[in-house]
C-alpha cells in the first residue's frame, strides 16, 4: 500500500512543479514516481492530461519498481532532480 504525496515547487512566475511521491507504508520509505510541469494560465486539459498520466504510471507498475527508494521525501525530489534534469 503506498500513501500519495504531492509536493509542490514554484518555478519563477508562471510556472510550478508537482512531484507525484510515494510513502511506501510498509517500509515507511518514499520515492518520487513523476514531475509535472504547469504554466500559467493554467488550463483544465492540462490538469486532466497529468492527472491521467499519472494514474497510468500507477496502474501500469509499482511506483518503487520505478527508482530508488529513500528515508525522507527530500531525499527522494533532490534524487529524482538530479536523474531528470
Amino acid at each position: 500500500m503506498y500513501r500519495a504525496i504531492d509536493v509542490w515547487r514554484r518555478d519563477g512566475k508562471h510556472k510550478l512543479a508537482r512531484y507525484r511521491c510515494f510513502q511506501i507504508l510498509e517500509s515507511g520509505k518514499y520515492c518520487v514516481q513523476s514531475v509535472d510541469y504547469y504554466y500559467a494560465p493554467i488550463e483544465d486539459e492540462q490538469i486532466k492530461q497529468h492527472e491521467k498520466q499519472f494514474l497510468e504510471l500507477l496502474a501500469e507498475s509499482f511506483p518503487d519498481d520505478r527508482g530508488e527508494v529513500y528515508d525522507s521525501l527530500e531525499e527522494a525530489i533532490e534524487a529524482f532532480d538530479q536523474e531528470f534534469k
